[in-house]
């Protein structure tokens, strides 16, 4: 799947998904940000049945902010709708595909029970 441009408008939408989301906060006067781009871009061409997306944090202040962004890149992965990983960091080429297949590996069933023990004790 090619990458996406993704806004407060329909950021929900994107993440919540069946399968797996990455997402890369970012913003154009950041060097890493500017490194880790092409990285991220050519994982997108590896893996055409994940959805790869991009949040401007100079664009989309108010969505970074509700969701805690505060340094950048910050990596986000979502699986079936659920937040799995969240890391500040720029990732070379073999973290990023380690990432994607621990992602893979996951067991959902019980990354839903987690879940469900969370947000029954909050």
């Amino acid at each position: 799947m090619a990458l996406r441009t993704v806004t407060q408008s329909d950021f929900a939408d994107v993440v919540s998904a069946d399968g797996i989301t990455l997402v890369d906060f970012w913003a154009a006067w950041c060097g890493p940000c500017r490194a880790f781009g092409p990285i991220f871009e050519r994982a997108a061409e590896n893996h055409p049945t994940i959805t790869f997306a991009k949040v401007n944090t100079d664009e989309e202040q108010e969505l970074a902010g509700s969701l805690g962004i505060s340094s950048i890149p910050t990596i986000m992965a979502f699986r079936d709708g659920i937040a799995v990983y969240f890391q500040p960091g720029a990732l070379n080429s073999s973290q990023l595909e380690e990432l994607i297949g621990k992602v893979e590996e996951l067991d959902m069933e019980k990354v839903r029970a987690q879940a469900q023990t969370v947000s029954s004790a909050v």
